[in-house]
């Protein structure tokens, strides 16, 4: 089995353990269950920078019975939790006047996020995987020299941004790196630092 294999593997093992976690907390402390509604199907992208990072996370809203209060919920969403192996966390949040008991819920990488609230009857379920990449980094390719000290036009010399290579990082996508002219008043001392800097040479 390859690195992406593995990958791929372990956080599909993730999502099923968290949906498995949501569903009996939502079974348990919620009337009229849509469990349709509780959906891990594929991963998402958490992280775009290279190399991609992808999670499953999901949220579901339900109702408490009307007689529980936001406090047994929390509670008894606690309980659930410790008792399955998670660590545990309850504090307030005041979120546009409704004040909400959040309880907060961690294992194996994995987060709970439940709130409920006398305000409303309605309970929040967010979950969620850690971010995983599920393809080893790709070596950075870099572009054949546009311009060299051999094939620079007379009277230029290598930027120095480009430290020699002939075209600069953030200047690859429009035509490598760009030549600059040893003309003007400065243009000895210019030139000298330029082409120490870029190791080019300065062709007259």
């Amino acid at each position: 089995m390859d690195e992406t294999s593995k990958a791929r593997d372990e956080l599909d093992r993730l999502g099923r353990s968290l949906r498995g976690q949501l569903v009996a907390l939502v079974a348990d402390l919620t009337i009229r269950v849509h469990l349709r509604q509780l959906s891990l199907d594929e991963p998402k992208v958490a992280d775009r920078r290279e190399p991609l990072r992808y999670h499953y996370s999901t949220v579901y809203q339900g109702n408490r019975p009307a007689t529980a209060t936001a406090a047994e919920t929390a509670s008894r969403a606690a309980f659930l939790l410790r008792a399955a192996g998670w660590d545990v966390t309850a504090s307030q949040e005041d979120d546009d006047g409704i004040l909400w008991i959040v309880v907060v819920a961690h294992r194996d990488g994995n987060g709970i996020r439940i709130l409920t609230s006398d305000d409303t009857p309605a309970v929040v379920f967010r979950g969620q995987t850690p971010a995983l990449a599920l393809c080893p980094p790709q070596p950075v390719q870099q572009p054949e020299p546009v311009r060299t000290p051999e094939t620079i036009t007379p009277g230029y010399v290598l930027c120095y941004e480009c430290d020699g290579l002939g075209w600069c990082p953030g200047a690859v996508a429009a035509g490598g790196c760009s030549a600059s002219p040893t003309g003007g008043a400065d243009a000895g001392n210019a030139a000298q630092r330029r082409s120490a800097l870029s190791a080019g040479v300065r062709v007259s």
